[in-house]
């Protein structure tokens, strides 16, 4: 059972995730922290030792929801190649899944970041690189249980699909319109079927 000092912590984060996610760094105001959740300046700094702490915690938060909401939707997949087939099919329903968080983390943080914090690009630069990675490992796995071609590079086709996936997912929120992220997730798909697929 979590302490009051924890369930404290993990309440200020909840509360002010979506607002560092949506205003970013220096948009996200301590007024405007002290009011999402209710307590004083004194309060969320017993808890953090700065707004940068907080930054830290709020992103990882809003990485989780979404990194967590992927396991839950490949959990009973257990083919390597059907697995990169339902994460094209997560990214397809992205802005669903990620409202209440105040969007993409990666595309929000990152953005935000370039240029203006080099510590918090530096967190969103290794969630990219682990979300990479782990595309890896599918194609990786896929090889290993011959739904792959062996002769595959497979950081190199992941990072192009990453980069696919976040573009499009910049594109449709950008212009407001679903038809970049569903093309993309269909050219996505013709290349598993045509590039990748053993």
């Amino acid at each position: 059972m979590a302490s009051k000092s924890e369930a404290t912590t993990h309440f200020i984060i909840e509360r002010v995730a979506p607002l560092f996610n949506k205003s970013g760094y220096n948009g996200t105001s301590m007024s405007a922290i002290t009011n999402a959740t209710g307590l004083t300046k004194g309060a969320i700094y017993g808890n953090f030792k700065n707004k940068e702490e907080l930054a830290f915690a709020a992103f990882k938060h809003n990485v989780d929801t979404v990194v967590n909401r992927i396991k839950v939707e490949l959990s009973s997949i257990s083919s390597p190649i059907e697995q990169l087939k339902g994460l094209i099919g997560f990214y397809r329903k992205y802005r669903h899944y990620t409202i209440d968080i105040g969007g993409c983390p990666i595309i929000n943080i990152g953005v935000d970041a370039n240029h203006q914090n080099s510590n918090m690009l530096s967190k969103v630069q290794e969630v990219v690189e682990r979300l990479q990675f782990y595309i890896e490992k599918m194609i990786f796995k896929g090889q290993e249980q011959g739904e792959i071609k062996a002769e595959i590079d497979a950081k190199h086709y992941a990072k192009r699909i990453f980069a696919a996936i976040e573009g499009s997912v910049f594109l449709t929120v950008t212009m407001n319109d679903d038809t970049y992220i569903q093309e993309m997730m269909d050219a996505i798909d013709k290349l598993i079927d045509n590039e990748l697929r053993s």
